[in-house]
């Protein structure tokens, strides 16, 4: 398979990877430092950070780096007055809205990244190494475990305790209805068809589009203020 090969087992690939993940890193901390304590950003943006620590003691993916860029891009273009993309969109219009809590922007930040940016990542990735998605299965399984600690934290550290999060809460409804290895089942399919559709560059557009606005869409539901 030659160079898809050292992207899953090791090689120059890995270590280009791990140097970008090093300066997605320290742009992450950077950020994290420069955004309003009360910011559903914010609330984000420091689960998705310590994720992304924890990369330095994980193996770097050639996908790591260009998924970070994809939320740091829409991070970039929310600051200088142009739209991110549907699926950031609701985050950034309600980042301080009162009646929304941190796990909400937390959650719907990570089914965007899940959803939509990884998705897109995996067709990025394989046009840069001229392989197939089949190539990359490896790299996106270890891209799920760092997800899947992202998803750990957010559950832990922004949703309330047991003894507060009653079966009544609107929030348990709302974490209970989101399945992260169902997101990520879909997020390959969807990286599939994309890269399928890859000859034919308007039918291929239009599906990116569309996967985006219906993210953007599920984003928005998650956003819906709740009561105390």
């Amino acid at each position: 398979m030659g160079q898809s090969a050292q992207l899953t087992h090791g090689g120059p690939d890995t270590g280009d990877a791990a140097d970008a993940i090093g300066a997605t890193g320290a742009r992450m901390r950077d950020l994290a430092a420069a955004l309003p304590e009360r910011d559903g950003i914010a609330a984000f943006h420091r689960v998705y950070l310590a994720a992304t620590e924890a990369t330095g003691r994980w193996p770097a993916t050639a996908l790591d780096a260009p998924l970070a860029g994809r939320y740091l891009a829409a991070v970039d273009a929310a600051a200088e007055g142009r739209r991110p993309p549907a699926c950031w969109r609701p985050a950034f219009q309600f980042r301080r809205h009162p009646g929304v809590r941190p796990a909400q922007f937390a959650l719907a930040g990570l089914h965007a990244l899940i959803g939509h940016d990884l998705t897109l990542a995996v067709v990025d990735a394989c046009r840069e190494a001229r392989c197939e998605p089949a190539d990359l299965e490896g790299e996106f399984d270890r891209v799920g475990d760092l997800l899947l600690a992202l998803e750990e934290r957010v559950r832990e550290d922004l949703a309330p305790g047991p003894e507060l999060l009653r079966i009544t809460d609107p929030l348990t409804h709302l974490l209970g209805s989101w399945n992260l290895e169902r997101a990520r089942e879909a997020s390959w399919s969807a990286a599939r068809a994309l890269w399928a559709l890859r000859r034919l560059p308007d039918v291929a557009e239009e599906f990116a589009l569309r996967l985006d606005a219906a993210v953007g869409f599920d984003c928005r539901m998650m956003l819906t203020p709740l009561p105390d």
